[in-house]
């Protein structure tokens, strides 16, 4: 059996060594990898000696977790599985000289959900610790948001904060919100009798750096005060280079700091690697931390130009390499492991029965909509919500007739995947599987709707529906054991990532850290990168 953590990343040389294993390791699996569970029944891929298998032990599989009873190569492709990827379990900040993590103040936490004061307050105390270490008093949000992160690192640590996002409506909820603490924590000082003070306010940059034409162009367009103090950017830019991003907004005039940190919670796609590189390349950035996002969105594009700025891949061990991750891939990536295995067996069951009617979904456009296959149709999360419905309709139905309790009958009904041999022998057989022909009608009218499509007979849905649905059981092993390389794929993503700084120069530091709860947070990894000398 695979061994568990044989790999680390010290340095470039074993960064590769690790990236080079699991290049090998999926190599033989790529028709698995490069499918989707909407191919499901067009392409017949499944794994048979999973069919009968426990709901729970499905979701266990992409956390690595195997059964003694499951065949030696079944075992062995998902332990090896876990051996090559990266641990999740959160950091163990005591670790960290001089980092605390503290709670925030109910003013600043005000319209954070759990999730994000979690990562906020991990990631602020971090990118304080980072930038005492470096020097730095300025730090740049990439991909602000609404202004979260960089207010408690103004507010709570003292940093002058600059936060860039796409979107201009953020940025004016970002100067709003600022102006609300500020106000809170003067009137505080005042009632208190306490010595005035400037607070430090976040100033806020509207600029789509996502855009890579727009971040070019940044040092062509200066940047100017409006009448509320704030700062923001041309929107008509000429082309310029990425690596001036932190010249242009780092004007010498506004601050007798002239080096800084680039900081960056989720941001998405190419915008992570941006980051990357705008560290490298800017002499005034001594460190960067990155916490990225939705690597399906990365670009992969320019692969065979050798000094291409594509998202995927940026090291050239990795481009060396010659690999290529498609779509479907990176969806993968995006996978949570944790969240998986932390969900009840109604909840796997419901999660497999949306999959089996976008599979089933997908037959349809197949035989009647082949071009529109072409185009990768997205039809939206459509299927929760008409689930979600049904489920309100029978509770609705059993509290007016007097019907089986809310916990029995609704629960009863929340899937038709559920040991598709014994429903169909139970005494509820024909209900269920009008319900369950109801639904995917439903759902295929749904998806026809948002694709500008016409609908089509009852005759054509039927049809699919009765080769589709003896192998609706067969989903939820399938898409389990696809999600057991979402974990290794984020791992090479991130590797790949990491490999990039590692090979740029010597007096660098560099790592990946998994500093937020993998459960409430599943991109957790942070790579952490800071100038030495210079």
């Amino acid at each position: 059996m695979a061994e568990e953590f044989k790999y680390s990343c010290n340095t470039a040389s074993e960064t590769l060594q690790w990236i080079h294993a699991i290049i090998n390791f999926i190599a033989p699996y790529r028709y698995f990898l490069d499918a989707h569970v909407v191919n499901f029944f067009k392409d017949r891929l499944w794994v048979d000696c999973l069919r009968k298998e426990s709901v729970g032990n499905l979701l266990r599989i992409p956390s690595g977790v195997v059964q003694d009873h499951w065949p030696g190569s079944l075992k062995e492709f998902i332990l090896t599985l876990r051996s090559l990827s990266l641990s999740r379990e959160q950091a163990d900040f005591q670790e960290f000289s001089g980092m605390h993590i503290a709670s925030l103040s109910n003013v600043l936490a005000q319209g954070m959900n759990h999730k994000k004061k979690h990562e906020v307050e991990a990631l602020s105390a971090l990118v304080s610790l980072v930038a005492k270490q470096v020097g730095a008093r300025t730090v740049v949000d990439v991909g602000a948001g609404q202004g979260y992160l960089a207010q408690v690192l103004a507010f709570d640590y003292q940093l002058s904060v600059i936060a860039i996002d796409a979107c201009s409506h953020h940025g004016k909820i970002t100067d709003a919100r600022a102006e609300r603490i500020r106000k809170h924590y003067a009137a505080k000082m005042r009632k208190n009798c306490s010595e005035q003070r400037e607070f430090s306010v976040p100033k806020t940059v509207t600029c789509r750096v996502l855009s890579s034409d727009t971040l070019r162009a940044l040092s062509n367009s200066p940047v100017e005060n409006d009448h509320a103090g704030n700062q923001h950017l041309s929107q008509k830019c000429s082309v310029s280079q990425p690596s001036r991003l932190a010249e242009d907004i780092l004007p010498s005039r506004s601050y007798s700091d002239s080096t800084l940190v680039i900081a960056g919670l989720h941001a998405c796609g190419d915008l992570s690697v941006t980051m990357l590189r705008t560290f490298l390349e800017c002499d005034k950035a001594k460190a960067v931390i990155s916490v990225g996002c939705c690597y399906n969105l990365l670009s992969e594009e320019a692969i065979d130009i050798a000094d291409s700025c594509c998202g995927f891949p940026v090291s050239q061990g990795v481009k060396s390499a010659g690999v290529m991750l498609d779509k479907s891939a990176r969806d993968l990536a995006c996978q949570s492991a944790d969240r998986w295995r932390g969900l009840d067996e109604h909840a796997g069951l419901h999660n497999f029965e949306l999959h089996a009617l976008r599979a089933a979904f997908q037959i349809v456009l197949f035989r009647h909509y082949p071009n529109i296959l072409r185009e990768c149709p997205t039809i939206g999360r459509q299927g929760k919500a008409l689930r979600r419905q049904q489920n309100q309709r029978i509770l609705e139905s059993n509290l007016h007739h007097g019907g089986p309790s809310e916990s029995g009958e609704a629960r009863e009904s929340v899937s038709f995947l559920h040991e598709y041999s014994s429903i169909q022998s139970s005494k509820n057989c024909k209900s269920r599987a009008v319900d369950g022909y109801s639904l995917f009608v439903k759902f295929c009218e749904s998806g026809l709707g948002r694709l500008h499509l016409p609908h089509l007979e009852d005759t054509a849905y039927s049809a699919v529906w009765r080769e589709s649905e003896s192998y609706f059981e067969l989903i939820g092993p399938y898409w389990s054991l696809r999600a057991a390389l979402g974990p290794v794929l984020e791992t090479l993503i991130l590797l790949d990532r990491l490999l990039l700084l590692q090979e740029y120069d010597s007096d660098l530091e560099a790592s990946l850290l998994p500093i937020f709860n993998p459960v409430l947070s599943p991109r957790n990894m942070a790579i952490i990168a800071k100038k030495i000398r210079k």
